[in-house]
């Protein structure tokens, strides 16, 4: 088996059919490219994929086969990025991935901890959604990330920051909006804009939530991530659950209001990879009690409520 067995096999997997494969991603021919992957499936064994008249199909054994593929790739792009550092030693640099609005609270923090420890690195940011980060950190193109503790991170460790308590988000105009809290059965006479695709760990949470409480939330309108539900929700009237630190990003058309009773939170963490060996890094992981204490002494995030 080599690599190019695994590279073609996730592209037919991702694109559902070996012509748009062959065509999109691979640039050979589709003969060539079937030729390839009925090698892989003699060398594996079993059938990995079902050919039909509209494309393919993974069986069972494929679904599996795939994430052990692109964790395997994942690890020749990391294994030969940091050989390329090491052959080839630059200024010293720490690749730091934030979810959009999170380095508003943190990241003033995080630079005088960085600046005490090794004044001379070079920092950069990345802003994405929880399961891009995970991913850049299992590539090794991140060093550390502030992100939700991905299922689906191998090699990944994640270190609790703090328990984010779940809010509202409506119009500013909204009935709702009079009100100090929310009660979450009002939730569910409003249209929902969900604003967790890009964060299962987050949609998860959610539906717990719904679940608990005794109510349902039929999303009717779809954010691609928590800045574009808030638009959505001035726009259309309707309301969404997202976490605390959007606050940050509330803009005047739209209001943040606590949940009655006990909210659910969704748990913020520090992710790394455990092969990074940047001592930099074991130097940060060691001050993280310190970074949560210096933002929970100095944030000035709140519930938002009404008047009394």
């Amino acid at each position: 088996m080599e690599l190019r067995h695994l590279r073609y096999f996730v592209a037919v997997a991702e694109e559902g059919g070996l012509l748009t494969a062959a065509q999109r991603r691979l640039n050979t021919s589709q003969p060539s490219l079937s030729r390839q992957i009925r090698d892989l499936e003699a060398e594996v064994g079993v059938t990995l994929l079902e050919r039909q008249a509209r494309g393919v199909t993974l069986t069972p054994a494929g679904r599996v086969f795939l994430d052990h593929a692109r964790l395997a790739l994942l690890q020749v792009e990391a294994a030969t990025d940091a050989a390329r550092r090491m052959a080839q030693p630059e200024r010293p640099v720490l690749t730091i991935g934030f979810m959009v609005g999170l380095e508003v609270t943190w990241l003033p923090h995080l630079l005088r901890i960085i600046r005490e420890e090794a004044p001379e690195v070079e920092i950069t940011l990345s802003s994405l959604s929880s399961p891009d980060l995970a991913l850049a950190l299992m590539r090794g193109r991140l060093d550390v990330a502030f992100l939700r503790p991905e299922v689906q991170s191998v090699g990944l460790s994640f270190k609790l920051l703090a328990k984010e308590p779940v809010i509202a988000v409506l119009p500013a105009g909204h009935r709702l909006a009079s009100l100090r809290k929310i009660q979450p059965q009002d939730l569910a006479r409003e249209t929902y804009v969900s604003s967790a695709r890009t964060s299962p760990v987050l949609q998860s949470v959610i539906q717990d939530y719904a679940t608990k409480v005794g109510i349902t939330l039929k999303a009717k309108y779809e954010g691609e991530n928590i800045s574009s539900a808030m638009s959505l929700v001035a726009s259309t009237g309707g309301v969404t659950l997202v976490p605390l630190y959007a606050q940050n990003m509330l803009t005047p058309n739209v209001v943040a209001r606590a949940l009655d009773g006990v909210p659910p939170t969704v748990d913020l963490t520090l992710g790394y990879n455990q092969a990074n060996p940047s001592r930099l890094l074991r130097q940060l992981l060691a001050r993280t009690d310190e970074l949560v204490e210096s933002v929970q002494n100095q944030s000035i995030i709140r519930y938002a409520e009404a008047p009394s």
